[in-house]
């Protein structure tokens, strides 16, 4: 990993110390209504059982770029997110 330096100095790190709410992403699919009415631009992220899936809208898709498996996160402030496995699993601890 190359790290950015300026001129004989770093940039600074930083650890991760938040808590979140989250849930393992297995699907991500567009959300099929009723056959009578047309598609509203939603889709249903797929997660862990027994939670069931849920619904975001085409913009939080085109903003987030999911894919399965993944992590949806929620923060204390209500902000939603998406994080790749990997990172997510490296960077937090089921409390």
């Amino acid at each position: 990993m190359a790290i950015v330096t300026s001129w004989m100095c770093s940039m600074p790190r930083y650890k991760c110390h938040k808590e979140v709410w989250a849930l393992k992403i297995e699907g991500v699919r567009p959300n099929i209504p009723e056959p009578q009415n047309e598609s509203d631009g939603s889709w249903l992220l797929v997660v862990e059982a027994p939670f069931a899936p849920i619904k975001v809208d085409a913009a939080w898709i085109k903003k987030h770029d999911p894919v399965a498996p993944g992590y949806y996160v929620q923060y204390e402030a209500g902000y939603t997110s998406f994080s790749p496995v990997k990172a997510f699993e490296e960077g937090y601890t089921r409390i």
